[in-house]
């Protein structure tokens, strides 16, 4: 029988009929390194900048205040699976795997199942094959198609990523599941002021003219004083040489400080059914499900730093996880990664006990030949592009 930890105790206590939280909260606070300035995602929206901006509310202000998104819920998500996948690959967590790997003239490539955009519905495990059979044909394609809103237990023994940061299998005519995710967090920087920045270059030799003739590879190229510099394909700058004349760009943001929203949603695990199984085995995966999110977000995010992207490293100032109650008061855990991880495969063995097994082994899949060759020009185009082949 295998031991429940303090976590997983209180998990399973949480999980079931007479939970008294409404949830786990990860509340975090984080400041810029240095000048208080940090870059924001960019995106193709109007405004005096790229960044996403958003009015939030404060307890105990009247008027809502300015804040830009540093991470949003989807991108907080991928940062968790990561974070879980190296944590499989070293061999301190017991997760089921999918591997898709395609040989390609520049290597193998590698995709997990813990990277594929839409989890068990993604396109590359549909258009994969096992032992050369389509995947969707195989023993552990067809029980992943076997879910549905009724009983969960084909993700929760292959893919439990999906029940937790969501799926929707959108390409399934017909008998489409969809399933929201119970984890969620992002990422706030608060009263942002616009900054700006100038981009330029300034060529060493002061290098001036024109490239003489615009159809030759980079290195083979033959120099022309009087060229037309201007036309496309024969700038020097276009092969990397010459000044370029400053630019301004999105020049980031100055905050006062950054603040992380995490979620786990209950009343989502309560959602999950699974089937015929007796309610005390549905709680045990409902738990193990839990702790799956929070050791996943305590090995993504319990660190004094965490690196969003270039110019976006921030150093954390608090930290909190916890039960939070009906009236808003938060019970604090403290738990490490190591301490959610034991949780999760206590709570998972006795699962499995219970008759509900969640794998832990990898299944290696190939691409199919379209996709073998999709994934073949992907990855030697930068090549033929350099080497003027097309």
């Amino acid at each position: 029988m295998a031991h429940l930890n303090e976590l997983a105790t209180a998990l399973l206590d949480e999980v079931g009929p007479n939970r008294s939280a409404a949830g786990v909260v990860m509340s975090s606070r984080w400041r810029a390194p240095d000048d208080g300035k940090v870059y924001p995602p960019t995106f193709p929206v109007d405004g005096p900048s790229r960044y996403l901006y958003e009015k939030r509310h404060v307890p105990g202000e009247s008027e809502p205040r300015e804040v830009v998104v540093l991470d949003q819920p989807a991108s907080q998500a991928n940062r968790v699976e990561a974070a879980l996948l190296e944590a499989r690959d070293e061999g301190r967590i017991r997760l089921p795997l999918f591997v898709l790997r395609a040989s390609t003239t520049d290597g193998e490539r590698r995709l997990t199942s813990l990277e594929f955009p839409h989890r068990f519905a993604d396109a590359y495990l549909r258009d994969s094959e096992l032992d050369g059979v389509l995947f969707a044909k195989t023993t552990p394609g067809a029980r992943l198609r076997e879910t549905t809103s009724n009983d969960v237990r084909p993700l929760f023994e292959r893919s439990p990523e999906s029940l937790v940061f969501g799926s929707w299998d959108s390409h399934r005519k017909g008998r489409s599941v969809k399933f929201p995710r119970v984890f969620s967090s992002s990422m706030i920087g608060w009263d942002p002021q616009i900054g700006q920045r100038a981009g330029g270059k300034m060529d060493p030799f002061n290098l001036t003219g024109a490239v003489k003739d615009s159809a030759v590879t980079e290195g083979d190229w033959e120099f022309s004083a009087t060229g037309e510099a201007k036309k496309k394909g024969a700038k020097l700058s276009e092969l990397g040489h010459s000044n370029i004349a400053p630019s301004l760009d999105h020049g980031g943001v100055s905050i006062t400080r950054a603040d992380r929203s995490g979620w786990l949603s209950l009343s989502g695990l309560q959602r999950l059914r699974f089937g015929d199984a007796p309610r005390e085995t549905a709680w045990l995966a409902r738990a193990t499900l839990a702790a799956m999110a929070v050791a996943g977000d305590r090995l993504a995010f319990d660190h004094p730093s965490v690196w969003l992207r270039s110019g976006c490293d921030l150093v954390r100032t608090t930290d909190t996880i916890g039960f939070e109650r009906a009236t808003g008061e938060v019970n604090p855990l403290q738990v490490s990664a190591d301490e959610a991880i034991a949780a999760f495969h206590a709570l998972r063995d006795r699962t499995a006990e219970a008759g509900i097994v969640m794998a832990q082994d990898t299944i290696e899949l190939t691409p199919t030949a379209g996709l073998a060759n999709a994934i073949e020009y992907a990855t030697t185009r930068a090549q033929a592009d350099e080497a003027g082949e097309e």
